[in-house]
C-alpha cells in the first residue's frame, strides 16, 4: 500500500513498476476503498465531467457571483482568444477554461474542490484544455486526475492545501503543483519529470498570501486560478525539456509549510490584510455588506 508521505517514494514506486503514476495509484487505491479498478475510474471520470459542465456554465456571459463583484470575465476570456491573443490560442482559451470554473463556483455553481474550491480552475484550466483541444484522449484525462489527486495527498500529509493554515500558496500553489505533474505524464513524460514540475510549480508560488476583498472567494482569487494554470503549464514544459527543479519536490513542499506557518494570520484568509485591506479592496466589502443588510 502507499503511505503518499512524499512524492520521491511516490515516484519511485511508479519507476519501479515500470508504471505511470496514475496506474500505480489507481491500483492501489482500488485496493485500500475495497472496490474494482473500473468502479473508481468511472468515479474519476465524473469529476471530470463535472469539470467540463463548470466550464460550459461559467462561461456564458449572464454568469454573475451572488455578490455581484465577479462574473462574465470568463466569456470575455473565450472570445478574445478567438483573435489568438499574445501567447496563442491555446493558453487564451486554457485561461478562460480557468476562469470559467472559478466564476462558477462564486455563483454557486457546482465544481470540484482540486484540491479545494478557491482553486478550483487551475486544473480544469489545464487537463480539460489538454482534452478539448484534442491533445489527449478521455481516459488519459481522467488518468491525469488520479495522478494531480495523488500529489496533493502528500502535499496536504506533509504541508497544506488550505488557505486559511498556509496562505493561497497552499491552495493554488498546491493545485498549480499537482496540474504541472498530471501535465507532464499526458504529455509521456516520467514520474522523475512530474515530481520537477511539481517543484517549480510551488517555487513560482511560496509566498503568496490569501488576502480576499469582502471574506469572499472571489477577489483576487479567481484571476490567481489564471496564473496557477500558466505556471502550471511552464513548469511542465520545463520539466519535459530535461531541466531539473535543484531542490528536490519533498523540500519545497516542506518550504512551503514552513512559509506558512510564519506568515501573518492578517494575511491568511482572514480579510484583515493585503489587498482586502486596500481603500478599493474595503470599499468593495462595504458594498457587499451594506447589499445584505
Amino acid at each position: 500500500m502507499l503511505e503518499y508521505r512524499t512524492v520521491a517514494a511516490l515516484c519511485q514506486a511508479a519507476e519501479e513498476a515500470g508504471s505511470t503514476i496514475s496506474a500505480l495509484v489507481l491500483t492501489d487505491q482500488a485496493e485500500e476503498m475495497e472496490a474494482s479498478e473500473e468502479e473508481l475510474y468511472q468515479r474519476m471520470r465524473e469529476n471530470l465531467m463535472v469539470m467540463e459542465e463548470a466550464i460550459q456554465a461559467g462561461s456564458l456571459q449572464e454568469t454573475r457571483s451572488l455578490s455581484g463583484l465577479t462574473g462574465g470575465d470568463a466569456f470575455r476570456m473565450k472570445h478574445y482568444a478567438q483573435s489568438g491573443g499574445i501567447t496563442g490560442g491555446f493558453l487564451t482559451r486554457s485561461i478562460g477554461r480557468a476562469l470559467a470554473v472559478s466564476e462558477y463556483n462564486a455563483s454557486m455553481g457546482k465544481v470540484v474542490a482540486s484540491p479545494t474550491a478557491g482553486s478550483c480552475g487551475i486544473l480544469p484550466g489545464t487537463v480539460i484544455s489538454m482534452l478539448e483541444e484534442g491533445r489527449c484522449t478521455e481516459r488519459q484525462a481522467v488518468m491525469a486526475l488520479f495522478t494531480a489527486g495523488a500529489i496533493g495527498m502528500v502535499i496536504a500529509s506533509q504541508a497544506s492545501i488550505a488557505g486559511a493554515q498556509g496562505g493561497c500558496q497552499a491552495e493554488c500553489g498546491s493545485a498549480s503543483a499537482m496540474a504541472a505533474a498530471a501535465l507532464v505524464e499526458l504529455c509521456g513524460g516520467t514520474p522523475t519529470q512530474s515530481a520537477h514540475a511539481c517543484a517549480m510549480a510551488i517555487k513560482n508560488q511560496l509566498g503568496l498570501v490569501c488576502d480576499p476583498v469582502a471574506g469572499l472567494v472571489e477577489i483576487p482569487c479567481i484571476k490567481r486560478n489564471v496564473s496557477g494554470v500558466s505556471i502550471a503549464f511552464t513548469a511542465a514544459e520545463m520539466a519535459l525539456a530535461g531541466i531539473e527543479s535543484k531542490i528536490p519536490v519533498d523540500e519545497c513542499i516542506q518550504a512551503m509549510k514552513s512559509v506558512g506557518e510564519s506568515m501573518s494570520s492578517a494575511l491568511k484568509e482572514t480579510a484583515l490584510g493585503g489587498l482586502a485591506t486596500t481603500p478599493t479592496g474595503l470599499q468593495y466589502a462595504k458594498l457587499v455588506y451594506d447589499k445584505n443588510l
